[in-house]
C-alpha cells in the first residue's frame, strides 16, 4: 500500500511538491487519515505546496522530524495561542494543549485565539479548531485542565519539549519539574507591558527555578502591567524559533541565558542565570 500511495503522489506531484488538492485526494482514495498522508509525503522526499516556503530554512528530513515531533504547550492564552498557530504552520505533527479556561472579554486585546463569537468557550477546543482550519495533517489533543504535579506526568507523556505559557510563578515551578522529571527540554516565555523574557531549559538544569527563587508571588507581572497585542506575538515567535531549533537540534538555543526583551526602547538583552 505504501508503495502505491507513494507512486501516486510522485505521479501527481509538481516537481517535489505535493497540493493540498492531491493529499486530500489521496487520502480519500486510499481511506488514510490526512496525517499519515502527509508522513508519506515527506518519506517519499516530497513536500507538501503549504511548506514549499520552508524549504531554504529546513531540509526535507528536517520537515520529516517536525512532523514526527510533539510539543505540549501549557497555556492557551496569549503567548500560547500564537504557539499553537505557528508550530501548526511550522508542520509540528502533535500538539498537546493544556488550559482549563474560558475565553472572556478581556482577552480580546491580545488572545490570536479570542473572538466575540466565542465567548465563554473553552481555549483548548477553540485551539483544536483552529488547528484543523490551518493545518488537519497537525493533530492537537485539547485537555480542558490545569496542569498539576499529579496529572503532568500523564500529559506531558508523549511529549517531546514542553512550551510554557502560563501567568504565575507557582505553575511555571510545577511545570520545571514535571519537565525535569519527564527529561524533556522546556521553552520558558513570560510577558508584561511592553517586556518579556525566554529562556531554555534542557534535563539536568534549573535556570528557571534560579530565576525564580526569590520570588515569592503567584500572579506574574502581567496582572499589574497588563498585556498589549504585540507582546505575546514577538515573545511567543522567539519562543516557536527556540522550540524549533531544540527539537532538530541546530543553531544556538538560549541554555543557561534569559533573553529580556525591552519593545519600548527595541531593547534586548541576553542575561546568563
Amino acid at each position: 500500500m505504501k508503495e502505491i500511495v507513494q507512486q501516486y503522489l510522485q505521479e501527481n506531484a509538481t516537481g517535489d511538491l505535493v497540493s493540498w488538492k492531491c493529499q486530500l485526494e489521496a487520502s480519500h482514495r486510499f481511506s488514510l487519515p490526512l496525517a499519515k498522508t502527509e508522513e508519506l509525503i515527506l518519506e517519499a522526499r516530497l513536500l507538501p505546496t503549504r511548506y514549499q516556503r520552508n524549504r531554504d530554512t529546513f531540509s526535507i528530513e528536517q520537515q520529516y522530524k517536525i512532523f514526527h515531533s510533539c510539543v505540549a504547550v501549557i497555556g492557551c492564552g496569549g503567548l500560547g495561542g500564537h504557539i499553537i498557530e505557528s508550530l501548526a504552520r511550522l508542520g509540528v505533527g502533535k500538539i498537546v494543549a493544556v488550559d482549563p479556561d474560558i475565553f472572556e472579554e478581556h482577552n480580546l486585546n491580545r488572545q490570536i485565539l479570542s473572538s466575540i463569537d466565542f465567548l465563554g468557550w473553552s481555549k483548548v477546543a477553540l485551539a483544536a479548531t483552529r488547528v484543523a482550519d490551518i493545518n488537519p495533517a497537525t493533530t492537537l489533543i485539547p485537555v480542558k485542565a490545569k496542569l498539576t504535579a499529579e496529572n503532568g506526568a500523564e500529559l506531558l507523556q508523549h511529549a517531546d519539549l514542553a512550551a510554557d505559557a502560563l501567568d504565575s510563578v507557582t505553575s511555571r515551578l510545577e511545570l520545571a519539574e514535571i519537565c525535569a522529571e519527564r527529561n524533556i527540554p522546556l521553552v520558558h516565555g513570560a510577558i508584561a507591558g511592553w517586556f518579556g523574557q525566554i529562556l531554555t531549559q534542557y534535563p539536568g538544569e534549573s535556570t528557571l527555578q534560579r530565576l525564580y527563587e526569590n520570588r515569592s508571588q503567584s500572579i506574574g507581572a502581567e496582572q499589574k502591567l497588563g498585556n498589549p497585542a504585540f507582546t505575546p506575538a514577538v515573545i511567543a515567535g522567539i519562543q516557536v524559533a527556540e522550540i524549533c531549533k531544540v527539537l532538530l537540534g541546530t543553531g544556538q538555543t538560549r541554555s543557561g541565558t534569559m533573553i529580556s526583551i525591552n519593545l519600548q526602547d527595541m531593547e534586548m538583552e541576553k542575561i546568563v542565570i
